[in-house]
């Protein structure tokens, strides 16, 4: 059974070992995933993976966004999937051939998340990519083409945002894993201004998300394993 805690994800955006499994030590028990990045992978590679195996039951959702020719991307998944993440992350951009070369020959035992669209793309930076002006103009049409692209090459979900989660869900069905980085929980909102853009937990779970990524608010707290414990009370609410 999922417990309100296993929808959270804690990312180790960290540049040593040693801060790392600070955080893995103190919050094993009060998160699902540690989200392990770019630059901790290149940093410390798969010794960091079998240390946070080894600290407890939590698991991990390997971010590394691979992008490059069908045949690459293919044997860097599967070589990373001997590190037993439960996630992996593959960019949508070389499109479906790409998607679909890395799904079919999946050993099974990690699931593929396509990442739609960055957070740190906009609307200028998409037009000067060269993209049609309907997805330029509204960047929930081109999450919702990569999404459907993803589904049909046999992904098992995506990385997207919680304003988008619920058509996401809506668009492919709820099987499809959902995973929304950048949350927020209410009590760490400080001001009505925050509040324009902000998904909260709660938000992110009624919207249809599966997990949601909440890296700052934990690790800032005074005590972060408390604050990942009023975040699973905040999901606890919704569900």
């Amino acid at each position: 059974m999922k417990l309100p805690k296993d929808y959270i994800i804690f990312p180790l955006d960290l540049p040593s070992y040693e801060q790392a499994m600070i955080y893995v030590n103190k919050l094993k028990e009060h998160v699902g995933l540690f989200k392990v990045g770019l630059e901790l992978f290149i940093s410390q590679g798969p010794d960091i993976l079998r240390s946070i195996h080894d600290a407890g039951d939590a698991g991990i959702f390997l971010d590394l966004k691979l992008h490059d020719i069908p045949a690459t991307v293919q044997r860097a998944f599967l070589a990373a999937s001997q590190h037993n993440p439960k996630f992996v992350t593959v960019h949508c951009d070389e499109g479906e051939e790409m998607l679909k070369n890395v799904a079919k020959n999946n050993p099974g035992h990690t699931k593929i998340l396509a990442v739609t669209v960055l957070t740190s793309l906009n609307q200028e930076k998409l037009r000067a990519l060269g993209y049609d002006e309907e997805y330029a103009e509204d960047l929930s049409a081109l999450v919702l083409l990569r999404a459907r692209m993803a589904k049909a090459a046999g992904c098992d979900g995506v990385v997207c945002s919680g304003l988008e989660v619920a058509k996401v869900k809506t668009e492919v069905g709820s099987d499809m894993i959902a995973v929304t980085p950048g949350i927020r929980p209410a009590w760490s909102i400080v001001n009505q201004d925050d509040q324009k853009r902000i998904v909260t937990p709660a938000d992110a779970i009624r919207n249809g998300s599966d997990y949601v990524v909440i890296g700052r608010p934990i690790r800032d707290a005074t005590d972060p394993a408390d604050a990942a414990r009023k975040v699973a009370d905040e999901i606890a609410s919704a569900l």
